[in-house]
C-alpha cells in the first residue's frame, strides 16, 4: 500500500525578475544561476522532494540558498514559476485564492522566526486567533487556547501581553497558535534562530517532545546544521537554489554527497547525531547460559578478553562471566556457569545518541552493551570505537578492549588440558 506524501514538491522553480519563464528554460537547459541573472534572480532551481506524514523534514542551507523561498512556496505565499506543490495529494499550484486560503486555514500552519504575534492581544487571544478566523465561539476557543498553552509550558500566562514575555516564551506562543489551528502540517521558518543558544536548545527539545505526542508533519527551515541534525528525520541540504542532498542525519554525516556537504559536516557535533546502532560492533565473546566454563574460557582466550557476555537461547542479556571466575569453576569440576554469572554493566538502546554513552563507557569494565527493544544483545561499543566515531572522516574500527587484562593464554591452556571435557560444556556463539 502506497502512502500519499503529506507534502510533495515536483521540479520547483522560483525566479524573481523580468523574464522568469525564460530563465527557467535556460536553467533547464543547463545554465548556471549567475548565467540567467539578466532574466531574473533564480531563488529555487528544480527542487523535488516529498515529506511523509508525521515526519520532521528539515531544509538546511546558508543565506541565499533558497530554503525560505521553498517553504513559502509550500503554502502558497510565493507562487511557483514552474513545477507543482501538492498537499495530501491535492495540488495547490494555480488554485483560486479562496481555495488557497482554505488550504492554509485547515491544513497548514506556520511558525515564523520573529514570532509575528499581535501585540495588543493577550497571549491566549493570540493562540486562539486561528480558531477565531474559523468562527469558533469565544468560550470554546479560549478553552482550547488554555489547553494548548499548558501543552507548551505556558499555563497561567494567557492573560499577559506579548511584550511581557521573553523571546523563548514568545516563540512558544507562536508554536501554540500553530497547534491551536489543529492542522496536520506545520511549517517552521527559522523558528528558533532569533533565540539565545540555551533557550534555542530548550525549544528544540520541547519541539521533539511535542512531536512524540502530536505526530505532526513538520517542515523546518534552518541555517544551522547541528539544529538540522538534532531535529530532522531527514534533511535536504540546499546550495545556490538547488537541493544537493537529501538523507537522514546519519546519511548526511557519514556519506556526504559532495565536497560542499562534506565541508559542512566537519564541525557537526557528531555525538548528538550518531547513535549506538551506527557504531556498534558484533558482541564477542558470547556464551549461552547453558554453556559450561570450559567453553567460556576458550572463547575468552581466543578473543583475548577477560570476560564474556552471557545470554539465553534468545540472546537476552543475562550478565557477564569473568575468566577468573570460570577458572574457579573448572578447578571445582563444575559444569554450569550459572553460579558465576554477574550482573551486566548498564546497557544502552540502539537509538541512543553517542553523547549519552560517555558515562556508561567510563563506568563499565566491559564495552558498552547495546540491546534491542526486546532486551536482546545486538552489539557492543568499546571505548576506542566510541572515541574514533567522534573524529570526522574516521570509522569505528577499533578492536574491543577491556581495562582488566585477560589471564595468560598459557595458564588457560594448561588448565583446560588438565581437566577432561564434559559433553554438556557447550553453548558458544
Amino acid at each position: 500500500m502506497t502512502i500519499t506524501p503529506a507534502i510533495e514538491a515536483r521540479g520547483l522553480f522560483k525566479v524573481f525578475g523580468r523574464h522568469p519563464r525564460s530563465a527557467v528554460e535556460r536553467l533547464r537547459a543547463g545554465a548556471r544561476r549567475d548565467e540567467v541573472a539578466d532574466s531574473g534572480t533564480a531563488a529555487v532551481i528544480d527542487a523535488s522532494f516529498s515529506v511523509n506524514p508525521g515526519e520532521i523534514f528539515v531544509i538546511m542551507g546558508l543565506s541565499g540558498s533558497g530554503k525560505s523561498t521553498v517553504i513559502r512556496m509550500l503554502n502558497g505565499l510565493h507562487d511557483t514559476t514552474a513545477g507543482e506543490v501538492t498537499i495530501g495529494g491535492d495540488s495547490i499550484t494555480d488554485v483560486s485564492p479562496s481555495r488557497l486560503r482554505a488550504l492554509r486555514r485547515d491544513r497548514v500552519s506556520m511558525v515564523f522566526q520573529h514570532f509575528a504575534l499581535l501585540p495588543h492581544r493577550s497571549v491566549a487571544a493570540n493562540v486562539a486567533y486561528p480558531l477565531e478566523l474559523r468562527g469558533v465561539g469565544k468560550d470554546k476557543r479560549h478553552a482550547k487556547a488554555e489547553e494548548i498553552l499548558e501543552l507548551v509550558g505556558l499555563g497561567g500566562w494567557g492573560d499577559k501581553l506579548p511584550d511581557e514575555l521573553s523571546g523563548g516564551m514568545k516563540q512558544r506562543v507562536g508554536i501554540a497558535r500553530a497547534l491551536a489551528a489543529d492542522t496536520d502540517i506545520l511549517l517552521m521558518d527559522e523558528a528558533f534562530s532569533a533565540l539565545d543558544p540555551l533557550i534555542r536548545r530548550e525549544m528544540q527539545e520541547q519541539l521533539l517532545e511535542l512531536q512524540r505526542t502530536l505526530k505532526k508533519t513538520i517542515v523546518f527551515i534552518t541555517h544551522d546544521l547541528n539544529e538540522a541534525m538534532f531535529l530532522g528525520d531527514r534533511i535536504a541540504v540546499m546550495r545556490d537554489g538547488r537541493i544537493v542532498q537529501i538523507g537522514t542525519p546519519e546519511d548526511i554525516l557519514t556519506d556526504p554527497a559532495n565536497d560542499y556537504v562534506e565541508q559542512f559536516v566537519q564541525d557537526v557535533d557528531r555525538a548528538r547525531v550518531l547513535t549506538a546502532a551506527n557504531v556498534m560492533e558484533r558482541p564477542r565473546p558470547v556464551v549461552t547460559d547453558s554453556g559450561g566454563p570450559r567453553t567460556a574460557l576458550r572463547l575468552m582466550r581466543d578473543a583475548y578478553m577477560s570476560a564474556a557476555y552471557v545470554v539465553d537461547r534468545d540472546r537476552h542479556l543475562l550478565g557477564v562471566v569473568s575468566d577468573r571466575d570460570a577458572v574457579k569453576l573448572v578447578r571445582r569440576g563444575e559444569r554450569s556457569l550459572l553460579s558465576a554469572i554477574r550482573p551486566a554493566p548498564p546497557t544502552v538502546s540502539e537509538d541512543e545518541v553517542l553523547m549519552n554513552l560517555f558515562v556508561p563507557a567510563v563506568e563499565s569494565p566491559l564495552p558498552v552493551g547495546v540491546t534491542d527493544s526486546d532486551g536482546r544483545l545486538v552489539g557492543v561499543i568499546p571505548r576506542v570505537t566510541l572515541l574514533a566515531a567522534l573524529q570526522p572522516g574516521t570509522g569505528a574500527t577499533g578492536e574491543i578492549t577491556i581495562p582488566i587484562q585477560p589471564m595468560p593464554t598459557t595458564e588457560i591452556d594448561e588448565l583446560l588440558a588438565g581437566f577432561p571435557e564434559s559433553a554438556s560444556d557447550e553453548g558458544a556463539h
